[in-house]
């Protein structure tokens, strides 16, 4: 099967620029969001649809002072209360300071508990999609359920096992200063597949995705073991030949 990651991630930021276009312009058209981004229409119609259906968009009509002609009146797009969740704001920042306090009162095992206590709720919102699923699936289906999750993720074969890419990141700006985020969320990862994964790259580091390597036939982890094993990867994370995402 061809590796359609590259695609992803393309798509992934053409949505995030319509996104941040939308919270820059207000609700727009699509003609409005299509002039600002070089994109033909449609292509913005695509990438409309898609934010669509993941509920970071919506829609109404505009409104107009003049008679309108024959033809259906024209739409505005906005974003949802999830659409500017997932992009950058005030509670960055916030979440940023409270976790630079922690560490200061707490000390680097503060901010690890709590990076643990965030992974294990995220854990527990995908592992029954993930136990549903055949072993041999439960990559993809782990991948639609962060997808659900707002992470973005897909799950692409190898000849060497499975990568599962996050085209999104929704602690981005955080991570970049705690990484003890990813490797919570590394370890997690692994335990939900049960398998010792390799976190290849990550958006905190400044790569274009996070990847994450699942092997073929992998052998079981234990979940003593696992953390301190995720958070040594992800603090010193294998630069990838490429910001789309390595090829191994």
């Amino acid at each position: 099967m061809p590796d359609t990651s590259s695609g992803a991630v393309a798509d992934g930021r053409t949505r995030d620029r319509v996104a941040r276009l939308l919270l820059e312009l207000g609700p727009s058209t699509a003609v409005t969001l299509a002039a600002h981004l070089s994109l033909s229409p449609a292509a913005i119609r695509r990438h409309l649809d898609a934010m669509l259906v993941e509920d970071t968009i919506t829609t109404r009509s505009a409104r107009t002072a003049a008679p309108r002609g024959r033809g259906r009146p024209a739409r505005l797009f906005q974003l949802t209360a999830a659409g500017h969740a997932a992009g950058p704001n005030a509670y960055e920042d916030l979440a940023a300071s409270a976790l630079s306090f922690l560490a200061d009162v707490a000390g680097h095992q503060g901010v690890t508990e709590f990076a643990e206590a965030r992974a294990a709720d995220l854990e527990r919102r995908v592992k029954p999609a993930v136990a549903e699923a055949d072993p041999a699936d439960r990559p993809a289906a782990l991948a639609a359920a962060m997808s659900a999750a707002g992470y973005t993720a897909s799950a692409s074969p190898l000849p060497t096992g499975i990568q599962i890419c996050q085209h999104h990141c929704p602690v981005q700006h955080v991570a970049e200063r705690f990484p003890e985020l990813c490797g919570a969320e590394t370890a997690a990862l692994a335990r939900l597949l049960d398998s010792h994964v390799q976190r290849l790259a990550t958006i905190a580091h400044g790569d274009g995705v996070c990847t994450t390597h699942v092997p073929l036939d992998p052998a079981p982890v234990s979940t003593a073991s696992t953390s301190t094993a995720s958070t040594s990867t992800a603090m010193n994370p294998i630069t990838p030949t490429s910001s789309e995402g390595p090829v191994i």
